[in-house]
């Protein structure tokens, strides 16, 4: 029996996802300083704080690209944890997201080093960091396999063939276009790890070149083009751009990537419930209720008005009928001797049974 394969949503071209926790207090605070001064500064048109619901933190925000393009942006908070705060932000522009415009993330986000906003949730590791592979390979194989089935991040996997100097040492993430830079994580294998790792990914159908980089898929096992497409021959640590990986990032990035696990819910609410509009979108909006109003309004009219006309019509129906039963002579009916009721049909029949049972018996009697 074939088996037909199942289509996975991708993520829409114009949409920016991200996806991290909070290790800090107070994300609430924090969030609100930093848009409170990205307005100050005119980097942001305009931000909202939603406070219906009180078990999260909704925070809204509107600015500016490439000089025209407008970007929206939602930041959502889950209920507080104990290993910290869960927070997903959606943005989305009006035409195709480009890797050059800065990170959604910046807008609600300080950027200082040392903020505690920048942890992927899955596998806890940081985003604007070298995350160094464990040692042990039952770890190793859950941080890969978390990594691809899991997370909303883009994830690579960068094998040291020899160990770096300082320089070597500085993470990636500082080289990417700007909004790559808080939704990649970058593993780090050392050079006696490349077995190990290569190991761990057969699952995956990907394998990571000695001395290379590998992009780690979220879609299905690739096949080997699309494997290959998304591998570095060769990654040098030396503090140069490795031009070859951001471009494979890059196009990975735009690519159509299959929505992860919740991020459907997560845009849908973000398009369905947005609030911060402006007084365009607001007339615009009204304009658009007034028409649906006037347009039900109709349907409702109409619907009484065929109410009305069927109504007399069966009462005009019904008075003809009593008029014409008035008017037709009455005759007297003679019963049919032929004919009885179904009362007398009954009794006759119970008068046959019992004479067959009085005929029955006096047979049985004659013959003892």
């Amino acid at each position: 029996m074939t088996i037909s394969p199942t289509v996975h949503p991708t993520i829409p071209p114009t949409v920016w996802l991200g996806r991290g926790r909070y290790a800090g207090p107070e994300a609430d605070a924090v969030v609100r300083l930093t848009l409170r001064r990205r307005k100050e500064n005119g980097v942001l048109d305009d931000y909202l704080e939603v406070t219906e619901d009180a078990s999260e933190g909704i925070f809204e925000a509107r600015w500016q690209v490439a000089d025209a393009v407008t970007v929206r942006a939602r930041l959502t908070f889950a209920p507080e944890s104990a290993g910290g705060r869960e927070w997903v932000l959606v943005a989305e522009a009006d035409q195709l997201w480009d890797p050059g415009w800065p990170s959604p993330v910046t807008m609600f986000w300080p950027e200082a080093p040392d903020s505690a906003w920048d942890h992927e949730p899955v596998t806890g590791l940081r985003f604007r960091d070298i995350n160094r592979l464990p040692a042990d390979d039952k770890a190793l194989r859950r941080v890969l396999r978390d990594s691809v089935r899991g997370s909303w991040s883009l994830h690579v996997v960068v094998h040291e063939a020899m160990t770096p100097d300082e320089r070597g040492l500085l993470p990636l993430a500082r080289l990417l276009p700007p909004s790559l830079r808080h939704c990649v994580v970058e593993h780090r294998a050392a050079p006696h790890q490349l077995r190990a790792v290569n190991w761990a990914l057969r699952e995956f159908g990907a394998e990571v070149p000695r001395g290379g980089a590998l992009v780690l898929s979220k879609a299905p096992a690739p096949d080997r083009d699309e494997a290959q497409d998304l591998t570095v021959r060769s990654v040098f640590l030396d503090g140069s751009e490795p031009a070859e990986l951001i471009g494979t990032l890059t196009r990975y990035a735009v690519s159509a990537r299959p929505l992860p696990d919740g991020a459907e819910t997560a845009v849908t609410a973000f398009r369905e419930d947005w609030r911060l509009l402006t007084l365009e979108e607001e007339l615009a909006r009204e304009r658009k209720l007034v028409a649906m109003y006037a347009e039900a309004l109709d349907a409702m009219t109409k619907s009484r008005d065929l109410y009305r006309e069927a109504a007399e019509r069966a009462n005009e129906a019904l008075a003809a009928y009593r008029e014409s039963s008035a008017a037709a002579p009455r005759e007297p009916v003679a019963p049919d001797a032929h004919t009885s009721s179904p009362l007398q049909q009954l009794t006759r029949t119970f008068e046959r049974l019992k004479g067959t049972a009085r005929t029955r018996r006096r047979d049985e009697d004659d013959a003892g």
